[in-house]
C-alpha cells in the first residue's frame, strides 16, 4: 500500500473583496447614527445598474445605503469569474452587514435589506439566517432555484430539472480539465433567444444602451447549476423569517409567483404585497415612473420598521 500527500484547490473557498458604493444622506453628519439598507443586484447585474439606482434613491430619503457587486462578479474579486453560487451570494449580504457594524454612524439595531430579482431572493435567504436584518424589501423577487427548476412561469416539475444538475456536474469536470470556463446565460444573450416579451426586455436591459454595463456580461459559469438547481432561497422561512416584509411586484410580471411563495411561507406577521399596475418584471429595474412608485412604498416601509 502506498500513499501520496496532495493538495486540492477548492474554488469555493477563498477570501473575497467586495466592491461597493456607499451612499450618504444629504447633510450627513458622522457624529449622528443613521438607519442603513443593503441593496443586492439581480443575477447577472452589477451595482451600477438597478441596485445602485434604488440605493441612491433611498439614501436621498435619509438612509445610508450600500449597493455592492456579488463575489466573483463586477469589480469584486474571486475566481472563476461570473460564478453564481447562491449560498455565497446570500453570505455576501451578511458580509456587507458585517462592514456596516464597523461604522460608528450606522445604527446597527436598524439595518434593513432589499434586492431586485435574484438579489431579492438572496436577501430573503439572508434574513432567514441573519436577524441583524430588521426589515426586508423585495422588488420583482426571484427565488433563483425555483426559477431554474420550475421555469419563469412555474410550469415545470422539480424532477424535470435533473438534466440541469447533470449539466452543471459535467461543466465542473470540463472546467477542471480545460482553462476555458463553460457558461450559461442568466438573461438572453441575443434578442432572438428570448422566449417572451418580458425576457426580451431582459436582453434589452443588459445588452443595449438601456442599461448595459461593461462588468455585467449577463451570463454565469455553467458549474453554478450544481448549486442553483437544489437551492431554495426561502428554505425554513416558515420558522425563521419573522421580520417585516414588503414585496413589490408588477401586475403583469411572470415572476410574481415567487413573491407570492415567500408571502405565503414566511412566519412574519407583518408582510404584504404591493402591486404596480402595468409593470412587468423588468419595468421595475429602471423605468422611472415604476421605480419611483416602488421607492414611494419602500421609503415609508423602511422609515417605519427601522426606527
Amino acid at each position: 500500500m502506498s500513499q501520496e500527500k496532495i493538495s486540492i484547490k477548492n474554488r469555493n473557498a477563498q477570501e473575497i473583496i467586495l466592491s461597493a458604493i456607499i451612499n450618504f444622506p444629504e447633510g450627513f453628519n458622522s457624529d449622528k447614527k443613521y438607519p442603513a439598507v443593503v441593496v443586492s443586484h439581480p443575477g447577472g447585474g452589477v451595482k451600477e445598474q438597478t441596485a445602485g439606482l434604488y440605493a441612491k434613491k433611498l439614501s436621498e430619503q435619509g438612509f445610508i445605503t450600500i449597493a455592492y457587486d456579488a463575489s466573483y462578479q463586477g469589480e469584486s474579486t474571486g475566481e472563476p469569474r461570473q460564478l453564481e453560487n447562491p449560498y455565497i451570494r446570500t453570505e455576501d449580504v451578511s458580509a456587507v452587514i458585517d462592514y456596516l457594524t464597523t461604522l460608528p454612524y450606522v445604527d446597527t439595531e436598524n439595518i434593513g435589506a432589499m434586492g431586485i430579482c435574484a438579489g431579492a431572493g438572496y436577501t430573503a435567504n439572508a434574513a432567514i439566517n441573519d436577524h441583524r436584518i430588521k426589515a426586508v424589501g423585495m422588488v420583482s423577487a426571484v427565488n433563483i432555484g425555483s426559477m431554474f427548476r420550475n421555469g419563469w412561469e412555474n410550469n415545470v416539475k422539480d424532477a424535470d430539472a435533473l438534466p440541469y444538475l447533470l449539466a452543471g456536474s459535467n461543466a465542473r469536470t470540463a472546467d477542471a480539465n480545460n482553462p476555458d470556463v463553460q457558461t450559461i446565460p442568466l438573461a438572453p444573450m441575443r434578442e432572438e433567444d428570448a422566449p417572451n416579451e418580458e425576457l426580451r426586455e431582459a436582453w434589452e436591459y443588459y445588452h443595449t444602451d438601456r442599461c448595459q454595463y461593461p462588468t455585467a456580461p449577463g451570463f454565469a459559469t455553467a458549474r453554478s447549476l450544481t448549486q442553483i438547481i437544489s437551492y431554495d432561497a426561502y428554505n425554513k422561512a416558515e420558522a425563521f423569517f419573522t421580520q417585516p416584509l414588503l414585496a413589490i411586484v408588477g401586475s403583469v410580471a411572470g415572476s410574481a409567483w415567487m413573491s407570492d411563495d415567500l408571502l405565503e411561507r414566511a412566519a412574519s406577521a407583518d408582510k404584504r404585497k404591493y402591486i404596480i399596475e402595468g409593470a412587468n418584471h423588468m419595468s421595475l429595474y429602471d423605468r422611472e415612473n415604476y421605480v419611483n412608485e416602488a421607492v414611494g412604498q419602500l421609503v415609508p416601509f423602511f422609515q417605519q420598521k427601522l426606527a
